[in-house]
């Protein structure tokens, strides 16, 4: 017997050029990641930037749990909230982590599973799992989930939908407006004492990047609420060279202050453009692809990120190979998120609402 779908469970329409540039922004943290290997000193790699495609992230998911939720949440309730957010997001955690456990245990080019025995292991993939820091494995710059290193982001998504569901939900406009300017303060004294705003990923950063969330959610809320959304005809294909000029934007000395200006303005700036700008058929499907993709892309790379690093290490290649080695690399990890998208989190996702449903 088939139920209906509850109108608080129905999907609202998405703004498709947002979705699109969201997949920018995970291919831009996939290059930076190869890039960084290569080029350690920021100021030496053309996409130095790159990391703060998870501050546009950040500000993206405020806007669109605003969208999503504000008008719905007190019909829906607390369960079916969390429920939700769990579908969405969760089943990609554990593959990334499944994914990042094997690229640990079988990585050709590493030894460093030998140093740890079944029962470290176990603990490490638990907490991976379960999205539980643990900043333990030297080797790997005491990473907070050292078998799927861009898992610290998903922590903190986490904790920004909980304090929403608790708090930000019923914060009147007046009040967040106040929350969010606090927030760019602390932002601004983190960016100025650490010279960036890249911390967050590891052991010793870990509070950056709750203040880094902190920021950048409520201002996409704020954006919502007050629909400072602003029309304009640049379409997807402007606003994507707008985004990729925040991540390839040169190094100079005062990086940190040009770090917290893109955070502060440009990428709300962003969200407010993207949300207001219309797409044609081409780049509508375009979007559509692009941020279907964008988070399977962005929660499995990490594992051949590893393997690339130390293959890196170890043989050192020249220029020619480093090249091919980051396109192919780039474009095998597109192919294969697309296939976890098509064969796991989309089926998974899609039995979990049968489920619920009834």
């Amino acid at each position: 017997m088939s139920h209906a779908k509850p109108e608080y469970l129905k999907s609202k329409k998405h703004f498709e050029v947002l979705d699109g540039l969201r997949g920018i922004a995970a291919l831009a943290i996939v290059i930076f990641h190869f890039m960084e290997w290569i080029y350690p000193d920021p100021s030496h790699n053309f996409i130095g930037h790159g990391f703060l495609a998870v501050d546009f992230f950040f500000c993206l998911s405020g806007f669109v749990i605003g969208y999503a939720y504000d008008d719905r949440i007190k019909a829906m309730g607390l369960k079916e909230f969390f429920k939700s957010r769990l579908i969405r997001l969760h089943p990609l955690v554990i593959f990334g982590s499944v994914l990042g456990l094997l690229a640990f245990l079988f990585d050709p080019f590493s030894g460093e599973s030998e140093l740890y025995n079944t029962g470290r292991i176990i603990l490490l993939f638990i907490c991976s799992a379960f999205l539980i820091p643990f900043p333990s494995m030297e080797e790997r710059g005491y990473n907070n989930f050292g078998l799927n290193a861009p898992s610290w982001s998903l922590f903190w998504e986490y904790v920004a939908n909980i304090i929403y569901a608790f708090f930000l939900c019923r914060l009147n406009k007046r009040a967040l407006i106040i929350l969010t300017a606090i927030a760019a303060g602390i932002l601004f004294y983190v960016s100025f004492h650490a010279g960036n705003l890249l911390g967050g990923w590891n052991g010793d950063t870990f509070w950056h990047g709750g203040v880094r969330i902190f920021y950048s959610f409520s201002a996409g809320l704020l954006i919502y609420r007050f629909n400072w959304i602003i029309r304009n005809k640049l379409g997807f294909f402007g606003l994507s060279i707008l985004l990729l000029a925040a991540f390839l934007a040169p190094s100079p000395n005062w990086s940190w202050l040009l770090e917290y200006l893109i955070v502060l303005f440009f990428f709300p700036l962003l969200v407010s453009l993207g949300a207001g700008t219309a797409t044609n058929s081409f780049s509508k499907r375009f979007c559509t692809f692009s941020g279907d993709l964008s988070y399977p892309l962005y929660m499995t790379h990490y594992a051949g990120i590893w393997i690339f690093g130390n293959y890196f290490m170890n043989y050192q290649p020249n220029s020619k190979e480093l090249t091919w080695i980051v396109i192919g690399g780039t474009l095998l990890m597109i192919v294969f998120a697309y296939i976890v998208m098509k064969f796991y989190d989309k089926p998974i996702r899609k039995y979990l609402n049968a489920k619920r449903r009834k």
